[in-house]
Order: C-alpha cells, then structure tokens, then sequence
C-alpha cells in the first residue's frame, strides 16, 4: 500500500529550491520551525512561488493553438495536443501533481501549525486568509483539471482528486468525489472570508489574495457549479468596488497586464515562453475577430511569416488570475440564466464598448439587440473566447458548455477529440499513478 510519503517528502525537499530551506514540518539538525508572521510570511510567499503553470498546457488541449512542428521543444508538448494521456512518451511534459501538493503541504503547515504559533494580530489573520484561500483555489483548479465538470445529478459520485489537510505522512492517498472536493473549496473559502483583512492587494504584490480576489474566485466557482443567483451575487460585490475597464480604443496594453486597471490577482503564468514559442494562434481563433473594428486583436497577436504569434503571454508582465471583464462576463451569464436577458446585454455591452472601434461597438450592438436567449448564449461564450484567448479559460469553458469537437493535425496526421470526449478530463499523471495504486 503506496502512502503519500512520496509527494510530501518531495515538497519538503523543495523547500530549498525557493529560498525557505530553514523552514520544515519537523526540526532536524540545523532547521527551525517556523514561528512568527515574519516566518510564515516566507513559507506562503515560496506556495506562491510554486503555484503551477498548467494553464498553459491545458491551451495545447483547445482550439486557441497549434503546434509549430519545427521547434525544438514540440516533442515536449505533441502528446498534449494530441491528448494523448497515456502510455506517453518519456519526453512529454507532464500535467502538475506534486507541484499543486506541494503547495498544499505549505498552506496545511501554515493553517494548523501557523495558527497556533503565531502570535495574535491584524498580519497573522492575513497570513491564515491568504492560506486558506489559496488552499480553496488549488483544489479547484486540480478538480477542474483531473475531475469531470461538476453537475449536480452526478458530483457525489463523480471523482475527483485526493484531499489531504494534515501534515501526515502516513494519510493513504485516495481521490475524494467532485462534490466532496467543491465542499472543501467552500469551506475553505469562507474560513478565508471569516480572516480577510485586505480588500485589495497593491499593485506588484497583488498576486496574492485579498478580499476582492476571493470574491472573484466565489464568482468564478459559482459559474462552474450553475449557481446562477451566487454568481450573479458575488460578481455584483466585486464590481462595486473594481467595476473599471481598460478602454483599448486608448490603452496600449492588454487587459490581462499586471498593471491594467483591470488586474484584481496576477498570480497564474497562464501563457508561459515555452508554450507561447511552441505555438501559433489557430485559423479558428483569428476568424472570431473583427479585425478592422475589434481592438484586441493587434494587443493579443502579431504576424508571424503567414501565421500568427500570441503576444498577450509569455512573462510575468502577463501574469493572470481574475480581472475585471471576467466579473461582467459572469453577472451578464449569470443574468441570461436568471431570464434577465436585457439586463445580461447591458452588462456585456459595458466591456464591449471598451473592445471595438466607435463603429464596431455600434454594429455588434444592433446584432445583440434582436437576440433571443440562446443565441445571446452562444454570443457570450464566442465573446468569452475573443476575450479570454490564451488566459487558461478556454479549456473550463470548453468542458462546461458544449465540448465540442476538436481536430490537432500533427505530423499530416489528424487527430480528434469527439464531443464530449472522455478525454475532456484529464487523466492522473503517469508519475502520480506509479507512486499510488489508488489513483
């Protein structure tokens, strides 16, 4: 019987890789326990630090990219595009696992060691907030990668990925449902709700959480569960206090900057410069712009020989975890859900008129205005694909709504994800499954 030994003495040894080697679960020769909020400050920025980059990957799944066959790095990433899951090769890189528990053994050492050592103050329930709170947000990210999409009829019985709040080494490594997984989201996310002193992080550290970026990851979970009334309710609380857009008829960045008005969480490396080099914007993604009128098209690609590169990625300039359009995007969904259909288009219209040309906006908004509920529905998610390009939404979306039918031609060959593929969820990873049987 394979224990989780394997995966927590892994993120043990990595704490010397991020610069916080004196800080350990236990106390051998020369380590300390951390104690103070100056201590436990350092151990949640290296969980930070370490969060994983899979957003990446999962756009190699969708319809965002192709591969460029003639770089060196394609053998790493062919199998993805291929969704080839198993039996892979030993070049393919490999969706995260010990990465997203090694943050886990942080952020579990910080809630139940942390809350007792350190001492009372306004800091430490910061610390405890953050923790918690990051804590909510891995396991959602790892159940929206390895678990099927959450419905309701089938959660609790649906898997989904293993949970694990202590520090033991001895905890038999076993996946819980996809509802017990979303029930230990919430319940984390209103321990950090309970703690939460910031209610906004400044700019350059806003990577971490604070009151408005736990509100956005609500919203966004709400939207996964078709919680309609939530969503609507969470998107509304986040927009009161960070409603502004980046007008890109002005601005010369992309929204999903760091410094745009509208970051709320820079935290995800959701384009990183292996996959970005690897990769070409696909024919079906450019089609879904209005070049002459919709504005984020020269923010987001640039002519490379007869294709196109993605420009919106590929540093940490473009670090991305919720911005503001996304919060409109959720309330105008939410509202067509709730048959509120006018009130979803003028919420939608608000980020559009920040989106295309004077003209442009005036024509996309004579089409909305005819629009019947399903097709405003499809509408939104076209929109949510021009304005989310490459940001580690694509593939969510994909799963949630209709998981079409995909085709990644590789080597002249053609390769098929059917709708509603078995291989919209991803399986464990290989490393994963060898370390334990019960996955």
């Amino acid at each position: 019987m394979r224990k989780i030994t394997t995966f927590i003495a892994l993120a043990v040894l990595s704490f010397s890789s991020i610069g916080c080697d004196r800080f350990l679960d236990i106390q051998p020769e020369g380590k300390i326990i951390p104690t103070s909020v100056e201590d436990y400050r350092k151990v949640l920025t290296s969980a930070y630090a370490k969060y994983p980059i899979h957003k990446s990957l999962t756009a190699l799944r969708t319809d965002e990219v192709s591969l460029d066959e003639n770089v060196s790095d394609f053998i790493a990433y062919r199998e993805i595009a291929m969704w080839k899951d198993s039996n892979t090769d030993q070049a393919t890189t490999e969706f995260p696992w010990v990465g997203f528990y090694s943050v886990i053994f942080y952020l579990n050492q910080i809630i139940n060691e942390g809350s007792k050592t350190m001492k009372d103050s306004p800091e430490k329930q910061q610390i405890l907030a953050e923790a918690y709170a990051l804590r909510a947000y891995s396991y959602f990210d790892m159940v929206n990668l390895y678990g099927k999409p959450y419905n309701s009829a089938t959660a609790s019985t649906d898997r989904g990925v293993p949970i694990t709040l202590e520090i033991d080494l001895e905890q038999v490594l076993k996946p819980s449902s996809v509802q017990e997984v979303y029930n230990r989201i919430h319940a984390d996310m209103e321990q950090a709700e309970e703690l939460m002193i910031e209610e906004q992080q400044p700019s350059g550290i806003h990577y971490r959480f604070s009151k408005i970026a736990l509100k956005a990851l609500q919203a966004r979970a709400a939207l996964y569960q078709s919680d309609w009334n939530a969503a609507l309710n969470f998107s509304n609380q986040v927009l009161a206090v960070k409603g502004q857009l980046s007008n890109l008829n002005t601005a010369t960045t992309a929204p999903n900057h760091y410094a745009s008005v509208e970051s709320i969480m820079a935290l995800d490396n959701a384009l990183n410069t292996n996959v970005q080099n690897v990769s070409f914007a696909t024919p079906e993604l450019l089609s879904k712009y209005n070049t002459a009128t919709d504005k984020r098209f020269a923010l987001y690609f640039e002519k490379n020989g007869s294709q196109y590169k993605v420009i919106k990625g590929g540093s940490s300039d473009f670090k991305v975890s919720f911005r503001t359009a996304e919060m409109y995007f959720i309330k105008s969904e939410a509202l067509v859900k709730l048959n509120r259909l006018n009130e979803a288009k003028e919420t939608l219209l608000t980020v559009l008129k920040n989106r295309y040309s004077t003209d442009g906006y005036l024509a996309v908004q004579n089409s909305i205005n005819p629009m019947n509920t399903s097709d405003f529905t499809n509408f939104i998610m076209d929109e949510r694909f021009r304005e989310f390009a490459l940001e580690g939404q694509r593939w969510s979306d994909l799963r949630r709504a209709n998981q079409k039918k995909i085709t990644h031609t590789i080597n002249g060959i053609d390769y098929i994800l059917q709708q509603n593929d078995v291989r919209y969820t991803i399986e464990f990873p290989r490393s994963a499954k060898k370390n334990n049987p019960f996955l």
